[in-house]
């Protein structure tokens, strides 16, 4: 197999719904200290594809995120890419090929690439990872991982992380349909709390960067609730007054308010990625929970995508399963009230271009502030 890799400036980023691939999310992560790179990604079908006998040629690209670490050492972060899907059994082979076509244009001081795969999980095709309920069990322990996807491979060096950054389990839910469906095909208690919501007088509105103060102060509330990692205001500064119309990839973002008598019950930043929306950042009050403010927000933020025009939905983030023991099993229950199909992404894997530095490196992650094992 072979993967040739050409540098790009990230504003040429070719059009996605995958928000995080675009050239958007490069000048977001720009004002955010992160350094984007974008390289073109050219391959054969017949080389990524089983039993294809195609010579045409492939040609993607994909954005680079380069975070300091300490040291002057670098982490090379891939967000939800690449977005090119190889089959099944040549999906390791590819990412050991693209990783170290990559190598050349990264710094010596770069300790490893973190791809964090936006593909479907393999093990989520395979029915005997899921309970007589249909529920999904989740993947095998790590090496069978390992195992499976460096299977062909010339090195073995594809390492499941230890941690998820982007969430790898979420829900889609078609936009094509009509409203009346959607709202049919929610659960009776969604569809209730949505129309409950409504009759208490909620209402949703788009704000503006003037009013970030009020989306901050119900997120503080979230994450003292839900003992969440608390970014600064200065990170959602950064989405929110993004512009990158002047790119091959732009994205809108919209903030959204749920209020009742002027009084902010919940807010969310919608973004719109090609024909995909997006409901990337959610925070509730912690009063008046019975206004249901959540529930007309998602709703409203659905109807909203569909006016623009968009076909997906995406809730970004559950549970992988109806495990109460889940850190993430609220998000679960109420977002799968929504309607929609749950999907399971491959989540991070690493690719180390240095074994010494990657082994301190995961030493120092596995002990640091949000560190989660999955």
């Amino acid at each position: 197999m072979k993967v040739k890799i050409q540098s790009k400036e990230t504003q040429n980023i070719f059009k996605t719904p995958i928000l995080q691939q675009t050239a958007f999310w490069s000048k977001v992560k720009r004002k955010q200290g992160i350094i984007p790179k974008a390289f073109n990604i050219k391959t054969e079908a017949s080389d990524i594809y089983t039993d294809s006998e195609d010579k045409k040629n492939i040609i993607d690209d994909i954005l680079v995120l380069l975070e300091h670490v300490g040291d002057d050492f670098k982490i090379a972060y891939i967000p939800y890419g690449p977005t090119i899907k190889p089959s099944n059994d040549n999906k390791g082979l590819f990412l050991e090929e693209l990783s170290e076509s990559l190598r050349p244009y990264l710094s010596s001081k770069c300790i490893l690439l973190r791809y964090d795969l936006l593909w479907k999980s393999l093990w989520s095709e395979d029915d005997s990872y899921f309970d007589d309920n249909g529920n999904w069990t989740g993947p095998p322990r790590k090496a069978n991982q390992e195992i499976r996807l460096n299977f062909d491979t010339q090195k073995w060096n594809l390492k499941k992380s230890n941690t998820n950054i982007l969430p790898k389990d979420t829900i889609f839910v078609d936009l094509t349909k009509g409203e009346s469906t959607l709202l049919k095909e929610m659960k009776s208690k969604t569809r209730y709390n949505v129309r409950l919501s409504g009759r208490k007088g909620v209402r949703v509105r788009c704000a503006d960067l003037s009013e970030l103060d009020i989306w901050y102060t119900l997120y503080k509330q979230t994450c003292k609730r839900n003992k969440m990692y608390l970014h600064e205001r200065d990170y959602f500064k950064a989405v929110l007054d993004t512009k990158a119309s002047n790119t091959s990839s732009p994205a809108d973002v919209e903030l959204l308010i749920a209020e009742h008598n002027n009084t902010p019950l919940a807010a969310m930043f919608l973004v719109y990625s090609d024909q995909r929306a997006t409901y990337l950042y959610g925070a509730s009050s912690s009063s008046k929970k019975n206004y249901m403010g959540t529930y007309t927000l998602q709703w409203e933020a659905m109807k909203r995508a569909k006016k623009r025009g968009c076909t997906v939905y995406d809730m970004f983030g559950v549970a992988p399963s109806p495990d109460p023991s889940h850190p993430l099993y609220g998000l679960y229950r109420f977002k799968t009230g929504f309607g929609g199909n749950i999907f399971h992404r491959m989540g991070c894997w690493d690719y180390p271009l240095n074994s010494s530095k990657y082994t301190m490196y995961l030493t120092a992650e596995m002990n640091s502030k949000g560190f989660h094992l999955e």
